[in-house]
């Protein structure tokens, strides 16, 4: 095992590159990206927030959004009103045919997740998750 094997930012960067690579290659079946299904589960975790908030959501750039965005309302899946509902911000939400993708989307990824944990028992799981969790906010 090489130094890099133990070190955990090196694995948890690992684990999320494959399972990004795995969810990909089955969006990919329904014709979306793994960034625009975040952008999907983001606007309907936060329906009508704008680009800005999306981007953070998401952990990408304005400019990758606005990339992400343009195939999401040329696919008819996400619309961006014409008039801000306050301040300058274009409100974005999920158009009915978003909502059906995101649903199919959602089955994907989260068959993906199942898989990843398979072997784990339950208990590993929710440790996992915790441990996680403790990372996220010992950082923020």
């Amino acid at each position: 095992m090489s130094q890099l094997d133990e070190r955990i930012g090196y694995l948890v960067k690992q684990v999320q590159q494959s399972f990004r690579r795995a969810c990909e290659e089955q969006l990919r079946t329904v014709g979306l990206s793994m960034s625009q299904y975040a952008v999907l589960r983001a606007l309907a975790d936060a329906p009508g927030a704008p680009a800005a908030e999306l981007a953070r959501r998401t952990f990408v750039t304005r400019q990758s959004l606005r990339d992400v965005l343009s195939g999401l309302k040329e696919a008819g899946l996400a619309s961006v009103a014409a008039q801000p509902s306050a301040g300058r911000a274009l409100p974005v939400t999920l158009t009915d045919s978003g909502r059906g993708m995101l649903d199919q989307a959602e089955r994907i990824v989260l068959e993906v997740e199942s898989r990843m944990l398979s072997t784990l028992p339950a208990g590993d799981v929710r440790q996992l998750a915790t441990l996680l969790t403790t990372c996220v906010e010992n950082l923020a």
